[in-house]
């Protein structure tokens, strides 16, 4: 007798019908032909430590503009109240020295400019706002996980309500 087939979704199809989220690891260890579509699906803007810190931050009374584009960095929560932006960051294209920060195996002579060069931009833009008055924040995305979010977050409005 035999067995009923199991009937496999591939990798695409179930992106495709939005079971699954892409991530940095998938997106760098697919195929070539398959990397381009996953890596175009990661968002610039938008995206769930943003939006985990945005509605932290509303829950809390804090009213704010997202993605201010005539200040420098584009930051992700502008405060302008208490004159302070927050850059959420991820640990894998901003160079965190977290344990979720890895150079990439592959193609290294891309991704190492590549990720300097964002990192240069992030401290050239922070040297700007401090410059035109902003406080600065940062929050990582490893600093929005479960088990840390509750301190991250109270660190960020100690200090969005401190002088």
């Amino acid at each position: 007798m035999k067995r009923p087939r199991k009937w496999r979704i591939s990798g695409v199809f179930r992106l495709l019908l939005g079971l699954i989220n892409v991530s940095r690891t998938e997106a760098l260890c697919a195929r070539p032909s398959s990397r381009s579509y996953n890596m175009s699906r990661i968002r610039s803007k938008d995206t769930k430590p943003e939006e985990k810190v945005r509605k932290y931050l509303f829950a809390h009374g804090f009213r704010y503009r997202k993605n201010v584009k005539n200040l420098p960095g584009s930051p992700d929560v502008v405060l302008p109240k208490y004159k302070t932006v927050i850059f959420v960051q991820g640990c894998f294209w901003h160079m965190h020295d977290c344990g979720r920060f890895q150079w990439p195996a592959t193609n290294q002579d891309y991704w190492e400019p590549k990720i300097r060069r964002n990192v240069e931009r992030d401290q050239l833009n922070r040297e700007q706002l401090l410059a035109l008055g902003w406080k600065v924040l940062t929050v990582w995305e490893c600093e929005l996980k479960k088990k840390n979010i509750d301190e991250t977050m109270s660190r960020i409005l100690q200090e969005i309500r401190n002088e």
